[in-house]
């Protein structure tokens, strides 16, 4: 009996010894020259104004009750055509 509590005992200390290695390594610091990058990341972009062939479709769209991928396509689609008409690529070629 002694035995098998010795043996535990023994084993619970070098798990512990093993373990402290792992809890103690951490990640690498992050290098002072990329904080300010990072923060210039995460600044949210200027918004660009609405033009108005945007708030145009936009309004038609939720006319026509669309969202998601549908009301994105239809958006881009018909911006181009107001925009420029004649610029605009055909729908059909890719």
């Amino acid at each position: 009996m002694t035995k098998i509590s010795s043996l535990a005992t023994a084993t619970a200390v070098a798990s512990f010894l093993l373990m402290g290695g792992a809890f103690a390594q951490t990640a690498a610091p992050a290098a002072k020259d990329a904080a300010p990058a990072a923060a210039a990341a995460k600044a949210p972009k200027e918004a660009k104004p609405h033009t108005a062939e945007s708030i145009e479709c936009s309004k038609e769209a939720d006319a026509k009750g669309l969202h998601g991928k549908e009301r994105k396509k239809f958006r881009s689609e018909c911006k181009k055509e107001k925009s420029g008409g004649a610029a605009a690529a055909p729908a059909g070629t890719k």
